[in-house]
């Protein structure tokens, strides 16, 4: 199977949206508590977190939703998920088998995405409330 770069992901190669909440948190105009950044990838802790490990993982380029990912993105992602094992280490999160942690990537209003930046969900750690 090929991948090939659909016409909405050429429309957000290299390129932030002045409107969007996570291009201002990326931009320092919002303050986050920063897990983790490099060149491309800029990683921050939920201000309403679901669980004891929540953090935010999102390209510092505006790309809508996963629906808007192409070939030119594959290295990006890559790189996203490789990273978020040992951010969730790092993070608390107990280590596999017995440990883990869940990744989720709402895309589009059926899916339940709220802000229309791409962002990945890393939720995990300790749950007191299942018992064993």
């Amino acid at each position: 199977m090929s991948l090939s770069l659909t016409p909405q992901a050429h429309n957000h190669l290299g390129h932030t949206d002045p409107d969007c909440l996570f291009c201002k948190i990326v931009a320092g105009k919002i303050p986050s508590k920063v897990v983790y950044q490099d060149d491309e990838i800029f990683v921050f802790h939920d201000i309403h977190p679901w669980a004891p490990v929540h953090f935010l993982m999102i390209p510092k380029v505006h790309i809508p939703s996963l629906a808007h990912v192409g070939e030119a993105h594959v290295g990006l992602l890559g790189r996203m998920m490789v990273l978020a094992s040992k951010l969730a280490l790092q993070e608390g999160c107990n280590p596999y088998p017995d440990g883990g942690f869940r990744m989720l990537s709402n895309t589009g209003a059926e899916g339940g995405q709220e802000v229309h930046h791409l962002h990945i969900h890393v939720m995990g750690g300790p749950r007191p409330w299942i018992k064993s």
